[in-house]
């Protein structure tokens, strides 16, 4: 093996994910309604983004794709706007850290794959500026440095669960899929990645299996039988 690829809400930050989201939402439509922007629109409108870039086909950024869906709903160039945006996610966006949980583990599992040598990657779904990546990276006790690549809305195309995310993720870091383990919480998003040959670790402390799949079919367990599972590769 000679990477590792890591999910981070849920998994590194755990987190329940419908809390998560509703606290966030909320923070940005409070803080955004300031600026002109109504509540039900700005929600609305939000979601349209994540829509679109979720259905992106590597052709433009996610970032291109959100902001041309999320501006539809409202008369002005969103665009310029988009510092206020920014100063949300410096802000704001860090009352989101209350609902998030804490784990020393998180740390401990991405030194153990360090110390094996492996390349260690932030493969999280990436429909977030960098600014809102590098806080929850930050907020799981771990440094944008610690990874070396992450994905954010900026520097992709493509949104999991398509298989074609993770294939974009191997082909810059010069690794086939058979050499990579994808470590995650969400069985649909993150289990995906073994359609291509990956190896795959489901960590069950905030699990989200929509489809409730069959989880026995992958190695699974908690953060200390992933470390365990690290060790032993």
């Amino acid at each position: 093996m000679k990477a590792v690829l890591f999910d981070l809400d849920g998994t590194l930050l755990p987190m329940d994910q419908e809390e998560f989201t509703k606290t966030y939402i909320q923070l940005l439509s409070t803080t955004m309604e300031k600026y002109g922007y109504p509540p039900e629109n700005m929600i609305k409108a939000v979601w349209m983004g994540v829509s679109a870039m979720v259905k992106n086909d590597g052709s433009t950024t996610n970032e291109e794709v959100f902001w041309k869906a999320f501006g539809q709903l409202f008369d002005k160039d969103v665009r310029a706007d988009e510092p206020l945006f920014t100063a949300f996610y410096e802000n704001e966006f860090e009352n989101a850290k209350n609902v998030c949980g804490y784990n020393e583990n998180a740390k401990k599992l991405v030194e153990e794959c360090k110390k094996k040598g492996f390349h260690v990657i932030l493969a999280t779904n990436p429909i977030f500026p960098a600014v809102a990546t590098k806080k929850r990276i930050q907020w799981a006790g771990l440094q944008p440095e610690d990874f070396e690549l992450y994905t954010t809305y900026e520097n992709i195309g493509y949104c999991k669960p398509n298989p074609q995310y993770y294939q974009e993720i191997l082909n810059r870091i010069g690794v086939s899929a058979k050499d990579c383990l994808m470590i995650g919480n969400d069985v649909t998003e993150d289990m995906v990645a073994e359609t291509l040959g990956m190896k795959v670790f489901l960590l069950k402390d905030c699990m989200i299996n929509k489809e409730n799949k069959d989880i026995s079919v992958y190695p699974n367990g908690s953060f200390q039988a992933a470390i365990e599972y690290i060790k032993c590769q």
